[in-house]
């Protein structure tokens, strides 16, 4: 009988676990535990194996998981629940031949190249060049960044901690709004701006400019009064301005001829605000490398699912130790 592997991408509050038919990319049996449900990794994968049924001959011997955290050493804490485990514990105790944990933006990088068309929304048109490096980035709890390049056998991911160099502001209004940030912070980088706290800071700010009282607690419900709340219009209309900017530096800086590809949580609730905004206008706005970044494709990423697409390159792709 051929054993399933198992696949995962674990936040600070929920583990999704998956299985995968070895030598496929498609995860089956998808589940998602709340963390805070589980002492810690093993016994929630234990539950999840019993709950499929992957357990005596159909238990995974081979492993890949993504995690929200730093994943460089044998000892892994998670930032946002409680979960401390060394890997190689939880290889022995889950009796894995294989086992190797990559960080969860890199797991999203590395399921890109396998989403269907109809899983990604063009917001900038154009023809990616064979070879060349793709960026991938997105906000959600933090601002993700990271390169995939086309090796000769497999896609090599390059992580990075982009998200973390310095906000540059572009006019006077991002002037205003980063004093509004340093006062707060001290040193802000974009990732203080481009990510779910940051668009709520980012609205706090704009009632503060305006002499407007707060009347929203959450990115959420900016988002939701967008429509009819000119402070929070003005809010997701700045907040994907700057994305432009940061997404168009990022481009230039790794030379991402094979295109641009944003994903995360927020933007796929934000398609129909993308056209309206300038992100497309900030992205190109580099002065003599305009036609350059112009040139360049942009997608959105709307699959559930894309770091378990991931984890599954991962598990056998030589350029991920």
């Amino acid at each position: 009988m051929t054993r399933p592997a198992l696949i995962g991408d674990i936040g600070g509050t929920n583990a999704r676990l998956a299985l995968v038919t070895p030598g496929a990319f498609a995860p089956h049996d998808i589940l998602t535990l709340p963390c805070a449900d589980y002492p810690g990794l093993v016994e929630a994968v234990r539950d999840y194996l019993a709950r499929v049924g992957a357990v005596g001959e159909r238990a995974p011997r081979e492993a890949c998981l993504a995690f929200a955290c730093p994943v460089h050493d044998d000892r892994i804490k998670m930032t946002n629940n409680h979960w401390v485990f060394s890997r190689a514990a939880v290889q022995a105790e889950l009796r894995l031949e294989l086992f190797k944990t990559i960080n969860d933006f890199t797991a999203q990088a590395l399921g890109v190249p396998h989403l269907g068309e109809d899983e990604l929304v063009e917001v900038q048109p154009g023809t990616p060049a064979p070879h060349a490096a793709r960026l991938v980035i997105g906000p959600g709890t933090g601002l993700g960044v990271a390169t995939l390049f086309p090796g000769r056998h497999a896609w090599i991911p390059l992580p990075g901690e982009g998200g973390h160099v310095t906000f540059a502001p572009t006019d006077e209004r991002e002037q205003n709004l980063l004093r509004h940030f340093r006062n707060r912070y001290g040193r802000v980088s974009v990732e203080r701006v481009l990510c779910g706290q940051g668009l709520l800071d980012l609205y706090l700010a704009h009632c503060s400019l305006k002499g407007a009282n707060p009347a929203y607690a959450s990115p959420a419900e900016v988002t939701a009064a967008a429509d009819a709340d000119p402070v929070a219009r003005d809010t997701l209309l700045r907040f994907l301005k700057i994305l432009g900017d940061v997404c168009g530096d990022a481009a230039l800086t790794l030379g991402a001829r094979g295109g641009v590809t944003l994903c995360g949580g927020i933007l796929p609730r934000l398609l129909d605000w993308l056209p309206e905004s300038r992100f497309r206008e900030a992205f190109a706005d580099k002065g003599r490398m305009r036609a350059y970044n112009a040139a360049l494709p942009i997608q959105v990423v709307t699959a559930a699912w894309p770091g378990l697409l991931g984890a599954a390159e991962a598990l056998h792709n030589p350029e991920v130790e």
